[in-house]
């Protein structure tokens, strides 16, 4: 019997794979090489940033860059806790009840995976560093 791939579930999968790829990218190009830095290891982000010279751009456009993944978590979770359970009654298979429920399972996990990556990316590059200002001022 061939398996026909569920177009919803799909979705689903492609949307939490991107928010986790979007929220790694903040991660890498903000939150860590200033956290390198916080802890003297400087040397290490600038090694890393002749290896990776696109980590530049990132940085430099980080408000684009976390704006376009916060909006693609946010994407993530309205599609998992709002319109999938709703379309999913319809969807899932008779022959394999559990396919559905592992899949939004995996699905939810990348998602908390992700937001929980984005909210560090996101402390780390824009409240540590004007906290740490202030108190350098002081």
């Amino acid at each position: 019997m061939k398996a026909t791939t569920n177009p919803l579930s799909l979705r689903s999968g492609l949307l939490s794979y991107f928010s986790l790829f979007s929220s790694l990218s903040t991660l890498l190009c903000c939150a860590l090489p200033s956290l390198l830095v916080l802890f003297g290891l400087g040397a290490t982000v600038a090694s890393a940033l002749s290896f990776l010279p696109w980590l530049v751009t990132l940085s430099r456009h980080k408000e684009l860059t976390f704006g376009i993944s916060g909006a693609l978590i946010a994407w993530s979770f309205l599609n998992a806790y709002y319109i999938v359970p709703r379309l999913r009654r319809k969807e899932c298979s008779p022959d394999n009840p559990n396919a559905c429920a592992d899949a939004s399972r995996l699905s939810r996990v990348l998602l908390w995976v992700s937001a929980a990556v984005y909210a560090v990316g996101f402390l780390v590059a824009f409240v540590i560093g004007p906290i740490l200002s202030k108190l350098d001022r002081a």
